[in-house]
């Protein structure tokens, strides 16, 4: 049974430092779901999971030399990320963080606050039944699609900020790039989110 600890907690990272293989574990099943994600993003459903391994291991040996300069959450994914990037560079397909400008996308920007916030956000959808199920099944379909279309360090950004919560300048240290640049990353994948579901509301198709 996972233990009720925080990734923070002085206790449960001395354990870990220490070899122990059940916080070890812990620490796997709270920490394996981003880290897969963010490997997709990088190099694809096929290879992710053994990206996912790679950086586990690496993980499992650095642990003794852990500083806690950074969460360990925040660690961890630049383990990942830069197990990613070796792959993608032996494969030759690494995708430079140099989309930099804001290009076609000025009308979307204003429904985002400074902060990177929503300042209108998509409606909240509340269906009921099998038809409103239905529906639901099909925005998540749309969802995934829309996503694989993302350009990969559109996706990346995304998912770091959107589905794993990381700060701004956590985002940054990890990829290596200017919080300006993230932001247009994140602005741009938003929009594209954003225009599918105003689309799908409008016709009910992808």
């Amino acid at each position: 049974m996972l233990l009720k600890k925080t990734t923070d907690d002085e206790a449960w990272l001395e354990r870990l430092q220490a070899g122990d293989e059940a916080a070890f574990s812990d620490m796997v099943r709270m920490h394996h779901r981003r880290m897969l994600i963010v490997a997709r993003s990088m190099v694809g459903e096929a290879i992710a999971e053994e990206v996912v391994q790679e950086a586990w291991v690496s993980v499992f040996n650095a642990l003794p030399r852990f500083e806690r300069r950074s969460s360990l959450k925040t660690w961890l994914m630049r383990i990942v990320v830069n197990e990613a990037r070796m792959r993608l560079r032996h494969e030759s397909r690494w995708v430079h963080f140099d989309d930099d400008d804001t290009g076609g996308f000025e009308g979307f920007l204003n429904r985002f606050a400074s902060d990177g916030s929503w300042q209108a956000p998509p409606v909240v959808w509340t269906t009921h039944g099998p038809e409103g199920t239905l529906t639901g099944h099909e925005l998540a379909d749309c969802l995934d699609k829309t996503l694989d279309q993302l350009k990969q360090n559109q996706r990346m950004v995304l998912e770091l900020r959107d589905v794993d919560g990381l700060e701004f300048s956590e985002i940054c240290n990890l990829l290596n790039v200017s919080e300006s640049n993230v932001r247009v990353l994140l602005h741009r994948a938003r929009a594209t989110v954003f225009t599918m579901i105003d689309h799908f509301e409008g016709t009910g198709e992808c």
